[in-house]
């Protein structure tokens, strides 16, 4: 990725903090690297090199700036977008897939040689693929030591290091200090959750709307894998390495995220399924530009500005709702998949529960009683149950036909889903192919264009996805005075793209 010098000097005399991310700042007097909003004074120019990455300048012999920290700065807009080789290669890196399969496994899913993959990476990110993955471990290591109370040698290893050797020395290099001496310097308490609680925050690039996201999310929550409750949106989520659940609480300039985990390695991933959740890593200054130029979204973009484009934590999770969603509402949608919940994850104990087999596997059946308070400092109902990720693609395949509730071809639809999912000839991950995934949709019985493009709005994170022919859509055009013929509106949106997505979220807002 070129970087244009003069560009990016002015952001960082400006402190510009919409470019945090977009790169990152050398400073070769020093010996750190920084983001463009540090607040420390602006470097002279002899001594600035510039960064499409944090593990590029790591590469370069630099360390992270203890002020600022770039190591938790938003992710780059850019590689969250593109759909690219080298977009979902950074996808998946940030999902830990290296850490788990390692560059053959990486390599693997692209459908590319190791020193192919290794050539666009360094190319474009200035930076191989090991390099890259290890600049996210030293990020998860440094939350780990600043958060729990687990020894390094836990930290290590729950991080995706292979040795404490390789922790401490990799922490010494990207920070400028050992292990021991960041846990000092932070003296962070533990969560009040307990064990296997972890507090952060996931920044983002302001502005965004917070309460337009917890609208949406809360419109459709399915009982038993997700709520949102006094502003704060919770959900259950099926990781690599065991169940989890995720508390996500907007705030100022960054999102509160207290996740639960059975297994530490799974922080990474899920604090990634987290950030795709919610958008954190849009440009909403880029977006809502473009779409404001449009006179008939003008006035919406103003009143509501940093609109993001809710994604998904699970992409089988996503496709289900669409397919169960097909010309029935949302809340029809919404009462059927309860149905198939209840068959799948039978109510059990809450807190009580943690200690057997399975942990946070509990969910809420029904609303708290009236009686019920929040325990103190979790937020959560006392004696409430934990929350679960939704079924696998195998679970669903093993449901009744009584238990679905729906004609004989939508059954076959989600039957053809699940074991295309099931047998890996469907990849519905964030780091699969957007073009291919839709194509192989489409050759799968009973789902349309509008099925295919809502899984790759919300599934895949496509943001130049518009559904004409959607009745919300069509409604919020008419109430902001643009054609509501699909035709017409799929003509008129071409004045959208890249972000027809967004226009899409603003759409169904104005319905």
């Amino acid at each position: 990725m070129e970087l244009d010098f003069e560009r990016c000097y002015r952001a960082v005399d400006s402190r510009d903090q919409r470019f945090d991310g977009w790169f990152y700042t050398g400073v070769t007097s020093t010996g750190i690297y920084c983001r463009p909003s540090c607040p420390a004074m602006t470097p002279k120019r002899q001594n600035v090199r510039f960064f499409p990455s944090a593990a590029a300048a790591q590469t370069a012999g630099l360390r992270a700036c203890r002020r600022c920290r770039p190591d938790a700065a938003p992710g780059s807009p850019q590689w969250d977008v593109r759909a690219d080789v080298v977009g979902r290669a950074m996808r998946l890196i940030a999902d830990g897939v290296v850490d788990r399969d390692g560059i053959p496994g990486l390599a693997a899913r692209l459908g590319y040689t190791e020193r192919h993959l290794h050539r666009m990476l360094r190319a474009e990110m200035g930076a191989g693929p090991l390099a890259l993955a290890r600049a996210q471990r030293a990020q998860t290591a440094r939350t780990l030591i600043e958060t729990t109370g687990l020894s390094m040698a836990e930290v290590a290893f729950a991080a995706g290091f292979g040795s404490v050797r390789q922790f401490n020395d990799t922490v010494r290099e990207v920070f400028g200090a050992a292990p021991s001496e960041l846990r000092t310097a932070r003296r962070r308490c533990p969560a009040p959750g307990g064990a296997g609680t972890i507090t952060l925050r996931l920044a983002y690039r302001p502005p965004l709307h917070a309460r337009a996201l917890l609208d949406f999310l809360a419109l459709r929550a399915l009982p038993g894998v997700e709520e949102v409750r006094d502003g704060t949106y919770r959900r259950g989520l099926r990781l690599p390495h065991g169940p989890g659940e995720a508390a996500l609480t907007p705030a100022d300039g960054h999102v509160t995220a207290t996740l639960r985990l059975t297994d530490m390695r799974d922080l990474a991933p899920a604090v990634a399924r987290c950030r795709r959740l919610l958008d954190l890593d849009a440009d909403p200054t880029a977006v809502d530009g473009t779409l404001a130029a449009d006179p008939a979204l003008a006035r919406a973009v103003a009143a509501e500005p940093g609109i993001r484009l809710p994604r998904s934590v699970d992409g089988f999770e996503m496709a289900m709702r669409a397919i169960v969603g097909q010309q029935v509402s949302v809340r029809s949608a919404r009462t059927t998949l309860a149905r198939l919940l209840t068959h799948l994850r039978p109510p059990v104990p809450g807190p009580g529960a943690v200690d057997q087999e399975v942990w946070a596997p509990g969910e809420r059946s029904r609303e708290p009683k009236p009686l019920d308070r929040p325990a103190e400092g979790t937020g959560r109902a006392e004696g409430a149950g934990w929350l679960r990720g939704f079924p696998s693609a195998e679970e669903v395949l093993g449901v009744p036909d009584e238990v679905f509730g729906m004609p004989a071809g939508r059954r076959e639809t989600i039957r053809a889903l699940a074991r295309a999912v099931a047998d890996g000839s469907l990849d519905l991950a964030p780091g699969g192919d957007r073009e291919e995934t839709v194509r192989r949709l489409l050759a799968l019985p009973g789902i349309g264009p509008w099925t295919a493009g809502y899984v790759a709005m919300r599934a895949l994170g496509d943001p130049d996805v518009l559904l004409p022919t959607d009745l919300a859509v069509r409604r919020g055009a008419a109430a902001l005075g643009l054609p509501d013929d699909p035709r017409t509106l799929d003509t008129y949106a071409d004045r959208w793209r890249p972000w027809r997505s967004y226009a899409v979220i603003r759409l169904w807002r104005a319905a």
